[in-house]
């Protein structure tokens, strides 16, 4: 019954009866489909870029163009480069520059920001314009998340350097569809950047994705394997059949274990045949819903045990195992409910949110390795569980973010592939949201 209201809504007649009424059907966004570089188009500057982020621009292989009033050309994206704001004054330059050319870009267009860490500048007023630009950011996400145009804002801490390429190409291109109004800090590093192939950038790579049989899980597995990762997708047993005829397609490693369980190290080893983890990402997780005063004490401890214990302990005992590369990376999925909760779900929130905070811990204990550990928290994603949502309420979730639509699981698969990069050492410790800029937390 609920397919057939859903059918009947985004029928021809159902939409020209919505339209009346002022709800428009969602803007088709476009999404990666293997283009190289990942960056198609040129990107237009608000300025000359310095020495530093031409650099960056090369290593990225974005195309880019300074802006001047004469050009009447089309852009795909556009990048201003405020990270040497000084005054209030300054930002004047943003209304300048979007104003003039943000109405001409695509569906799908993007708009990159580029800062300086606020905690960088020891001038109040600096500080407070670093800080302007992500008030701004978000903003304007806002009015061209209408559009299908996404904004976004990156935080430099320290110089531009090589480590600003690759989540600069990210956010510039295709991958980040349903990524919108969200800061991301980079850290800078000395070391050289690694050289790959960008259009397998995992190749050779050995990556253990858990809760792989479907869904998200499946969606992270099949683009780490896209990208040249071979692939240990791990589930619980009932999963099995569907977790082998995953891992068949991919040539991957099916691995049929209990995440909890205290001989689940040793079936990852074994796994492995000598190898060492390069990406592990945590996705296996449970919901389990009830109000506080009517939870079983069951549904609280399986929530917490799942979705935040495990991956704690999972984690470290690899590590002391010495089943972690050394420029391993570690991806956790965490949700917009652990950022903005919900009622019902102050179990999975909690487990949620607590990923968050591990993330970080664990960030600042491994600052001086080449591990990192970062999260995603996606917002309203269509998988099965969604599909068995009431259908007005699924469509109100679907509704409730700038984009005014629910992501795919490519879109988290993607920010994860983003962490997974030998390039992302400058990202650590992040929180990534994958929402479409979701109202709800923001």
């Amino acid at each position: 019954m609920s397919k057939m209201i859903e059918n009947l809504f985004y029928s021809k007649m159902g939409q020209t009866l919505m339209n009346a009424v002022g709800v428009k059907k969602p803007l088709t966004l476009q999404r990666y489909q293997g283009e190289t570089p990942w960056v198609k188009g040129e990107v237009l500057l608000a300025h000359e870029a310095s020495h530093a982020l031409q650099q960056v621009l090369k290593d990225a292989e974005i195309k880019s163009q300074v802006f001047t009033e004469e050009d009447s050309s089309s852009y795909d994206a556009l990048l201003m480069d405020a990270t040497e704001f000084k005054t209030i004054e300054q930002l004047q330059s943003l209304k300048t520059f979007f104003s003039q050319n943000a109405a001409q870009l695509p569906v799908s267009g993007r708009i990159v920001i580029l800062a300086k860490a606020p905690s960088y500048w020891s001038d109040l007023e600096q500080a407070s314009v670093m800080e302007a630009l992500n008030g701004f950011t978000r903003s304007y996400a806002k009015e061209m998340g209408r559009k299908g145009v996404t904004v976004n804002l990156v935080y430099v801490e320290g110089q531009i350097s090589h480590t600003l390429a690759t989540p600069l190409n990210f956010l510039l291109s295709h991958k980040a569809s349903y990524i919108s109004g969200q800061p991301l800090y980079v850290q800078s590093h000395n070391g050289e950047p690694v050289s790959f192939n960008w259009q397998q950038p995992l190749a050779g790579k050995v990556a253990l994705v858990t809760g792989a049989a479907q869904g998200i899980g499946a969606a992270i597995a099949s683009t780490l394997t896209r990208d040249g990762a071979t692939v240990i997708g791990l589930d619980i047993l009932p999963a099995k059949k569907a977790l082998d005829a995953t891992m068949a397609k991919l040539n991957g490693i099916s691995l049929a274990t209990d995440i909890t369980s205290d001989h689940v190290c040793q079936d990852i080893q074994e796994a492995l045949k000598g190898k060492t983890l390069d990406i592990l990402v945590h996705n296996a997780g449970v919901t389990r819903d009830k109000t506080l005063a009517r939870m079983p004490d069951h549904f609280w401890e399986m929530t917490l045990n799942i979705n935040l214990n495990a991956p704690i302990q999972v984690t470290q005992l690899l590590e002391q195992q010495n089943l972690l590369s050394q420029q391993a990376r570690v991806i956790c999925i965490s949700s917009i409910s652990g950022i903005a909760g919900n009622v019902g779900q102050t179990n999975y929130a909690a487990s949620k949110s607590g990923i968050a905070g591990y993330v970080r811990h664990q960030a600042s204990l491994w600052q001086h390795t080449g591990k990192t550990i970062n999260a995603i928290a996606p917002g309203f994603i269509e998988t099965q569980m969604t599909d068995q949502i009431p259908f007005m309420t699924r469509e109100m979730g679907r509704r409730m973010n700038s984009l005014s639509q629910g992501g795919q699981p490519q879109d988290v698969a993607e920010g994860v592939a983003l962490f997974a990069q030998p390039n992302s050492q400058g990202l650590s410790g992040q929180v990534l949201r994958v929402c479409g800029q979701s109202l709800i937390g923001a």
